[in-house]
């Protein structure tokens, strides 16, 4: 199982790491650590010597109730990121997350390898587009509404059923338009209740039937902390053992903040294996 980045092909066979940069003032977990120039070049130099194969670079907080931000405040401050950290790591493999078809074209135009789409083009239909006519790995992710709205949507009668189903219609799309290299994340957080998360984990492997790699984003998410009755920074322990069972559910790329404790969760895993 391969993804084409930039003309090299990533095997993802052995599952790999993305590790997580948000260039927001108000993540969840880690918003507004990342402001100048020295903070971001630092925190990308660790988590690529620590082993992140992708990094994730985020500037527009989707937590639930997320403020709104304008596509030019989200283009002033991802294009600038990526200049920088292609300066300084001219192989690094950056993915951007965000669900705006110019921000993704911007972002592509300015190094960028992989477009992730936390509502699969729902919220942006030229989304797609942009995707075919660049040619880049896309991510796409099931949830409803949008950030504002996504945690008032989260009536299902089958939730499993009904995201298999949205993900083949979605697939369907997008290799109409001749989208080559697709990415499933299920969307941990996003227009489910903590029950559902725990639901969809569990059949996690059901995705599999889809034939495409399958994302895990569950780094310290209130799935866990909520569950545990802890708070996002004491979250590291749960997030460990959820990313290995989605492992051992047949994920193939673990989204985190804490990348070294990931790399390792893979090695154990690759051992067993």
């Amino acid at each position: 199982m391969f993804i084409n980045c930039k003309g090299e092909l990533v095997d993802l066979t052995i599952p790999k790491v993305m590790g997580i940069l948000n260039v927001t003032p108000n993540s969840f977990f880690d918003g507004g650590k990342y402001k100048n120039e020295d903070e971001i070049i630092l925190q990308v130099d660790k988590m690529l010597s620590e082993g992140a194969t992708f990094i994730d670079i985020g500037a527009y907080s989707s937590k639930p109730s997320a403020e709104f931000v304008s596509e030019q405040e989200e283009i002033d401050r991802i294009v600038p990121a990526i200049e920088l950290i292609l300066k300084h790591f001219p192989e690094a493999l950056l993915s951007i997350d965000t669900f705006r078809a110019e921000v993704a074209k911007a972002s592509i135009e300015s190094g960028a390898t992989i477009i992730n789409d936390i509502a699969a083009s729902e919220l942006d239909d030229k989304m797609f587009e942009v995707i075919a006519k660049y040619n880049v790995p896309y991510i796409m992710m099931h949830m409803r509404g949008n950030p504002q709205t996504m945690q008032s949507l989260t009536q299902y009668d089958d939730i499993v059923k009904e995201m298999l189903f949205y993900f083949s219609e979605k697939v369907q799309q997008a290799r109409a338009l001749g989208i080559n290299d697709l990415i499933l994340d299920p969307g941990f957080g996003f227009a489910k209740t903590t029950d559902q998360n725990y639901e969809v984990m569990e059949k996690m492997e059901l995705f599999n039937l889809l034939e495409l790699p399958v994302l895990a984003g569950i780094s310290r998410k209130s799935m866990i902390y909520k569950t545990l009755d802890i708070t996002p920074q004491e979250a590291l322990n749960g997030t460990t053992f959820l990313n290995t069972i989605a492992l051992m559910k047949g994920a193939k790329i673990l989204r985190v903040h804490d990348v070294k404790e990931a790399v390792e969760c893979v090695t154990l895993f690759d051992k067993i294996n």
